[in-house]
């Protein structure tokens, strides 16, 4: 008898079909999903400098100059001298990055629309309470889990 499809394997088979289709939508190009996500972000915070990306993408001063460097080199942010902080650079998206952008929103609001479609309107609340439920849960135990590796490894253990 095959074992029990649950929520969990519904939720990672979800995961992998966004992963195919991002990495079908992006063949071809340099984009990489940690750049996208970096250019996502700009698209939807604004300018930030690196240090402020780094953080908020949860990745080392070192590596976000790595993203910016081949973003830059493709045309995708430009940096800017910081206006008060002459240690500091600021990275926007360029022009042709926000055109992209701003399409990647409207495709990103047309594949929300057509997947909540296939759900009974009457259930759309209860299941985004439910995703929300647990998506706070997994970053609840994720946080949970990374303080006890960290506790570990400072006890030596």
């Amino acid at each position: 008898m095959p074992p029990e499809i649950t929520v969990l394997d519904r939720l990672l088979e979800i995961s992998d079909l966004f992963q195919k289709d991002m990495a079908r939508a992006f063949d071809g190009t340099p984009l990489t999903p940690a750049r996208i996500r970096l250019l996502w972000e700009l698209q939807h915070s604004g300018p930030s400098t690196q240090h402020a990306l780094a953080a908020r993408l949860e990745v080392s001063p070192r590596n976000i100059t790595g993203l910016v460097d081949a973003l830059e080199s493709g045309g995708y942010v430009t940096r800017s001298p910081h206006p008060s902080d002459r240690r500091a650079t600021i990275v926007s998206l360029a022009a042709s990055a926000r055109r992209m952008m701003t399409g990647m929103q409207r495709e990103h609001a047309e594949l929300t629309a057509d997947l909540l479609g296939a759900v009974d309107p009457a259930d759309r609340p209860a299941l985004e309470r439910g995703i929300d439920a647990i998506a706070a849960r997994f970053r609840e135990l994720v946080v949970a889990d990374e303080a006890g590796r960290a506790d570990r490894l400072e006890a030596g253990t």
